[in-house]
């Protein structure tokens, strides 16, 4: 695979032959999947495409039946979510997976506070809430995120900004990929522009971005590239700087 130069890609994740059934159903029929270093991938396709199912496999949600996964071109064998955060793929999923009633620090740190330093966090076990709220308030500040304080509650922000809670917490913990699911559903223009300038600034730290989406206008105002899935294996990798959004309706459908 080469960029548009005709030098070879570096691929932070790619998968070979994924193979998923629930019974006599095929979700994935071979799929392959390919994400370049420091690229926005959109991942698009119909419902029933496999899209979700795809995902999943990648961010260690389910264990494919055949096929090879690889990491910065090592192969990897997912037991689980919290192995694939483990190995620096962080995912962020359309329900959001907040808790409305902590703060903002707290939910950026939400299962991976720090402990105080000393006899305090060793025996005692004591959160250190002074740095959660001191380093919630860096990674905020450098993505761009204006909500207020880091001690806000999350059930006082806008659907747009518990969303750019959510990215900024897997932009902080993710060392490789960073997963979105449908980042902009249900939000208004304003909020998902918000969103959109927040993955943006995601791969600026030089993450790659996986996001699945509906939104046609927004897989074309920030995606480098567009993966078409459909009946469960990728058919098209368009370009979006030369093929339309009629081009990728009709891949998708087969009516191309």
């Amino acid at each position: 695979m080469t960029d548009p130069n005709g030098a070879a890609a570096r691929l932070a994740l790619e998968a070979r032959g994924l193979v998923k059934r629930y019974g006599h159903v095929v979700a994935l029929d071979g799929a392959d999947f390919e994400l370049r270093d420091g690229e926005i991938l959109a991942v698009v396709g119909d419902n029933g495409a496999g899209k979700s199912t795809l995902i999943k496999a990648l961010s260690g949600a389910l264990d494919p039946d055949e096929g090879e996964i690889r990491l910065d071109g090592r192969p990897v064998h997912f037991r689980g979510p919290m192995d694939a955060r483990r190995q620096g793929i962080e995912t962020v999923y359309q329900d959001l997976a907040v808790a409305p009633a902590m703060s903002v620090a707290e939910n950026l740190f939400l299962g991976r506070e720090p402990r105080r330093p000393g006899v305090a966090g060793r025996l005692l076990r004591m959160i250190d809430r002074p740095r959660m709220r001191r380093e919630s308030a860096e990674q905020l500040a450098a993505l761009g995120i204006t909500i207020g304080a880091p001690t806000l509650p999350v059930e006082s922000l806008s659907g747009g900004q518990r969303q750019a809670v959510a990215v900024a917490r897997s932009a902080t913990f993710a060392r490789h990929v960073v997963i979105m699911d449908e980042p902009t559903a249900a939000l208004g223009v304003r909020e998902s522009g918000m969103v959109l300038d927040v993955i943006r600034r995601v791969r600026e730290r030089g993450l790659s971005v996986v996001v699945i989406s509906h939104n046609m206008p927004h897989v074309f105002e920030i995606a480098d590239r567009v993966h078409v899935q459909r009946l469960g294996r990728r058919v098209a990798v368009l370009d979006p700087r030369t093929a339309s959004m009629s081009d990728v309706v009709a891949v998708m459908t087969g009516a191309s």
